[in-house]
């Protein structure tokens, strides 16, 4: 059985059992999380919700939180001695999928 969920504006295919890694959320390390907005659950038979089921949720456990890699973005303007140089690092949480319930 697997499920497409929405958090954080992204969608994402999870199944029992799974990490997925979405942006931070504000939850302790091994903490139950509970996703709510469920587009859409698959298996022997597709149920899709418009735009989302009400009776289903997927419920998983986090397991860290953690900051991706740095991504560099630089500004240069050729003979004006103009240079910037600017790094971001995103913040994600890894959650392992517990149940997927309907």
């Amino acid at each position: 059985m697997y499920a497409v969920v929405e958090t954080s504006g992204h969608q994402f295919k999870v199944e029992q059992g799974q990490t997925v890694r979405v942006d931070r959320m504000k939850a302790d390390v091994d903490a139950e999380v509970v996703f709510d907005r469920v587009l859409l659950v698959g298996g022997d038979e597709v149920q899709i919700g418009a735009p989302a089921l009400e009776n289903a949720k997927v419920v998983g456990t986090v397991v860290q939180h953690g900051r991706g890699p740095k991504i560099v973005a630089l500004n240069f303007k050729r003979r004006k001695g103009y240079h910037r140089r600017v790094g971001f690092r995103a913040q994600f949480t890894d959650v392992r999928i517990d149940r997927i319930e309907v």
